[in-house]
């Protein structure tokens, strides 16, 4: 839950950028003189991320596709987070590195903005992008769906149909700002 929602917390800060750098820029400005920004990001986001994607990983090398619920659509569920996962756990890293890592004695006063816009120039960059958005809003999405039903949220047909569609909803809503980010840094 903490990554689900430090996920759209990033997404909404992101949309900024539509307002333009200056607006983008002080947003991340704002963000970094939280007090104990550090702490924060440390306890509340690395830690429970890379926990979940290390223990995603392992998951996937030791238990079969959608056990212990051999159910079609529980597979391809089970599939689709495996795959997605990985792709995350790739992403995540590279983002982290290229957008927070850089510069952390001084990242205060990097131009956030002109940062993403220049390495958003790169087609391969940004096809990366659109796949780690798109991967992090339907890992996210699908494995809300997974936990519900796993953990007896949702009992029923009628209560499983529910569930997928305010995940499918939350999917939309959380791609489309993503990806409606990506198009403030186009040049």
């Amino acid at each position: 839950m903490p990554v689900g929602a430090f996920l759209a917390f990033h997404f909404y800060s992101n949309f900024s950028a539509m307002r333009g750098a200056e607006a983008f820029n002080e947003t991340a400005r704002r963000l970094q003189q939280f007090p104990l920004a550090y702490l924060f990001e440390i306890a509340l986001i690395a830690a429970p991320t890379f926990f979940h994607g290390i223990y995603g990983l392992f998951l996937s090398a030791t238990q079969p596709p959608g056990a212990p619920d051999p159910a079609p659509i529980h597979r391809v569920l089970s599939i689709l987070q495996r795959v997605t996962g990985v792709i995350l756990f790739a992403f995540i890293l590279f983002h982290l590195w290229t957008t927070r890592l850089i510069q952390i004695q001084d990242h205060q006063s990097l131009d956030l903005f002109h940062l993403m816009q220049a390495a958003l120039a790169s087609p391969w960059i940004h096809a990366f992008y659109v796949v780690g958005i798109l991967a992090a809003t339907l890992h996210l999405s699908s494995g809300l769906w997974s936990f519900s039903i796993t953990w007896g949220l949702s009992r029923g047909g009628r209560a499983e149909r529910a569930v997928a569609v305010a995940a499918a909803a939350l999917f939309l809503i959380l791609s489309a700002m993503g990806l409606r980010s990506l198009t403030a840094f186009r040049l």
